[in-house]
């Protein structure tokens, strides 16, 4: 079949430099970067470096300890720069993102009400303690602030004041790549004595992410989605609920003092209390080395080239009329690299494993662990394409450092093969 798959555009630059080079099998298309990241060749040679000196941190005088422990907290300190950390926060790591959100569930105060929005990934939706409000999925950025504000004013006036308010919500969306109006929700929940936590999981690779400047009062992040694919996270963010909240691993590492009674156990303040165990020295280290070499890097152009790719990819999907994007915004609303839409007459999991099969194309198929969200914009994509054969589960095809054009145009030409 012969298509004109995307109008002409300018040619875009070359792909990110090394140590920002990802690595990958030749043949390969990796068009699945929302759900994990390729390696980025910093993280794996910091990895490298430091596999011969391996031993435990925090519990050695040998020579190898000594510098393992110095690896693991001068990663703390990299990774909790990269990301604005304020003098007091603590940066906590964690497995992963979901990790992060449920440490920090577990921390909230007794009584705090959370207030997120029906369009966030299953991380943060589900961690939150009963009695939590859930909004609903605003038209647009501006519909989220002014529904934020409503509620926020209702709760203070129905409630007991003095209680706390935790406002959490995505960065950017896991299945559309929309970005959220962080900087203007921090806003209306400190003017109304809330705090707020971002799941920066899916903005953090594509765009800077910066506490200070934002505003906000604790950040999570998954050093898979930061091409640092070696199973650590963090959560960073104000102190004083972390400090006062029961241990979220009880054992080694986590105290300060364990005397002889069932009991009496007298709890480390700071990250420790909250890393019980031996930590993940490597996954730490690897995303430390890939906030530095980000840090080092020119963001604006790396975001610029992303940019034009993403909009080849939805130019590309928008000429192919039996493929219906998924948006929960307008269609200009700004976003990172990730594109969701259907195939009318196929279902969502036979697309993508032909992609796999005949193609060497990988894609996301499914609800994306975001099901609340993805069942509505299914249902949206239906009424407004007029359309009775959409299936209902959706793709997503997803782009970062590595992705290149001729990868963008090889699955729109998959695409167009099954009109």
């Amino acid at each position: 079949m012969s298509v004109t798959l995307v109008p002409s555009l300018p040619a875009l630059p070359t792909a990110a430099p090394a140590p920002l080079d990802v690595l990958g099998v030749p043949g390969e298309i990796n068009l699945d970067y929302a759900a994990s990241a390729p390696c980025a060749r910093a993280a794996a040679d910091a990895v490298t470096e430091l596999l011969p000196w391996y031993a435990s941190v925090h519990r050695g005088a040998g020579a190898l300890s000594r510098r393992c422990t110095l690896a693991y907290e001068q990663a703390r300190q990299t990774i909790g720069d990269f990301f604005g950390a304020r003098a007091d926060d603590h940066v906590i790591f964690t497995r992963n993102t979901t990790d992060a959100l449920n440490l920090l569930g577990r921390s909230v105060p007794v009584g705090t009400t959370v207030v997120t929005f029906a369009g966030e990934h299953h991380a943060n939706l589900l961690p939150w303690p009963r009695g939590s409000v859930r909004l609903p999925v605003p038209a647009d950025p501006a519909g989220a602030v002014r529904a934020l504000a409503a509620a926020l004013a209702e709760l203070r006036r129905d409630s007991n004041p003095a209680l706390p308010v935790l406002v959490s919500v995505t960065g950017a969306s896991n299945v559309t790549g929309e970005r959220w109006p962080v900087a203007e929700l921090a806003r209306v929940a400190h003017r109304h004595g809330a705090r707020i936590a971002v799941d920066a999981a899916q903005l953090a690779p594509h765009e800077p992410v910066d506490l200070l400047a934002l505003d906000v009062d604790y950040l999570a992040v998954s050093g898979h989605k930061l091409y640092a694919p070696f199973g650590a996270g963090v959560l960073i963010g104000r102190a004083d609920w972390l400090d006062a909240a029961p241990p979220y691993l009880a054992g080694g590492g986590a105290t300060s003092r364990v005397g002889s009674a069932t009991h009496d156990v007298t709890w480390a303040t700071g990250p420790a209390r909250h890393e019980g165990g031996t930590p993940n020295l490597f996954g730490a280290v690897a995303l430390a080395a890939v906030c530095a070499a980000l840090a080092g890097a020119d963001r604006s152009a790396l975001s610029a080239r992303e940019q034009a790719l993403l909009a080849r990819l939805r130019t590309g999907v928008a000429a192919l009329p039996h493929v219906v994007e998924l948006r929960t915004f307008g269609p200009d609303a700004p976003r990172v690299g990730i594109v969701s839409f259907v195939v009318a007459g196929w279902d969502s999991a036979e697309v993508a494993a032909r992609l796999a099969a005949r193609h060497r194309i990988g894609v996301r198929d499914g609800l994306f662990c975001a099901h609340p969200l993805a069942r509505r914009l299914l249902a949206e994509a239906a009424g407004r394409s007029g359309r009775r054969d959409l299936p209902s589960t959706a793709l997503r095809a997803s782009i970062g450092l590595g992705s290149t054009v001729d990868e963008v145009d090889r699955l729109l030409a998959a695409l167009a093969e099954l009109a």
